[in-house]
């Protein structure tokens, strides 16, 4: 119970800086480009607590903005790009021991933008709209850095902060 109490937490603050990044101007003139803000939380979250936990996080927050922006449209590029970028971010993070966090957020950040493109070419029936995937993977590595180091920190504070919660709760104690 005390796990889905951290992971509605972590939901509302992926859901704050959404909220946060969309209302954002953003000065490059790429459609989808976005600064992937909520992916510091996704990928701390599949850190500490696991693959089903990240993806639970990346769902409900692409299923929430619908209601707080009223944008479909939004929803199957978030969804799909949330999905994909989890996965990529979790087999990363299982499967090659060799990358922090950062090279990690990398590899989510190339998943979640060529996610979008393949949603937006299916939703728009035009192939063309992978011109702008070069231009979105450029851009995914300067967002995927950023969000790598902003996840390393993160993580340890949010494994500082469960650890602390299991011991209050195992020793009785009221979570401070």
């Amino acid at each position: 119970m005390r796990k889905w109490l951290f992971l509605s937490l972590l939901t509302s603050a992926a859901l704050v800086l959404t909220l946060i990044e969309t209302s954002l101007p953003i000065p490059i003139a790429i459609p989808g480009a976005r600064l992937g803000l909520s992916n510091i939380i996704i990928l701390s979250a599949v850190v500490v607590f696991g693959f089903k936990e990240g993806l639970v996080i990346g769902t409900l927050k692409s299923m929430l903005m619908i209601l707080l922006t009223g944008s479909v449209m939004s929803f199957f590029y978030s969804f799909f790009g949330a999905i994909a970028s989890t996965i990529a971010m979790f087999l990363a993070y299982k499967y090659i021991r060799s990358l922090s966090l950062i090279g990690v957020s990398f590899i989510g950040a190339f998943f979640h933008n060529l996610a979008q493109v393949l949603v937006a070419s299916f939703i728009l029936n035009n192939l063309r709209i992978f011109i702008y995937l070069p231009l979105l993977l450029l851009l995914s590595v300067v967002t995927g850095y950023f969000v790598g180091l902003a996840s390393k920190y993160t993580t340890k504070q949010l494994k500082r902060v469960w650890n602390e919660s299991n011991r209050s709760y195992r020793n009785g104690r009221k979570f401070k």
